[in-house]
């Protein structure tokens, strides 16, 4: 069995019905000669890739590539979301994952103002580096 569940989100599934919808009622317009229909289709279809953005960008959509088995479910969230997928256009857009630090929680983001935030993974580094960490990653 292959590792890859492509598609297999909730984000995919709703977007492609929407979608559906849209060329359909578009289709329709186009068959019949009526403009508002067709103007009508062409909504339904843009506001598809909407509603697929955000239910991506609020988890609901998952970054393509391996990942655990239990992950794999539709109901199951993607909690790397709010951080960006590397090499998400999607994400980029949204100001997600960027590599320019916008959109990400560290560790001296979330220190309460006038205190140093603790290293991650212990001591840090000879370079004063912190050991990044997985998203839901056992210790």
């Amino acid at each position: 069995m292959s590792q890859y569940d492509e598609g297999h989100t909730l984000a995919g599934w709703i977007g492609v019905a929407v979608a559906t919808v849209g060329c359909s009622v578009l289709g329709a317009g186009i068959c019949i000669h009526s403009a508002a229909l067709i103007v009508a289709g062409l909504a339904v279809t843009v506001a598809s890739v909407l509603v697929t953005w955000t239910l991506h960008l609020t988890g609901w959509g998952k970054p393509s590539g391996i990942r655990p088995r239990d992950q794999w479910g539709m109901r199951v969230r993607d909690l790397s979301a709010l951080e960006g997928h590397p090499g998400c256009w999607g994400c980029r857009l949204a100001g997600r994952g960027s590599g320019r630090g916008r959109g990400r929680r560290t560790a001296e983001s979330e220190a309460p103002v006038g205190q140093a935030a603790a290293p991650v993974g212990g001591a840090a580094g000879a370079a004063g580096e912190r050991e990044p960490v997985a998203v839901g990653a056992e210790r």
